[in-house]
């Protein structure tokens, strides 16, 4: 899962500028503030701060988030998960 998940950030990293990225991040971020769910990153700064101004430097942080929204236990609401899946699926590869 490790591995999968580093994947997946070195791909965000690359697709970081992306429009549609960033759209799918905002729609999470606008999800959550919708739902009352409050994160915070590591330093403490809290996501819903960047719904109105997400940059291609908030992307990583909003997949990480997503991530740990998708596999959360703690978390029951289905919009919200199936919002953060999106995300992640933008993400990885096609499989042919």
């Amino acid at each position: 899962m490790e591995e999968k998940n580093e994947k997946l950030m070195a791909k965000c990293e690359e697709m970081k500028e992306d429009p549609n990225l960033i759209k799918e991040c905002q729609i999470l971020l606008e999800t959550m503030s919708e739902k009352n769910v409050e994160m915070e990153d590591e330093s403490g700064q809290s996501y819903t701060g960047m719904i109105t101004d997400i940059s291609p430097e908030d992307v990583p942080k909003v997949l990480e988030m997503a991530l740990k929204i998708a596999r959360s236990t703690e978390i029951k609401d289905n919009d919200l998960k199936r919002v953060a899946e999106r995300i992640i699926r933008t993400l990885e590869p096609v499989e042919e």
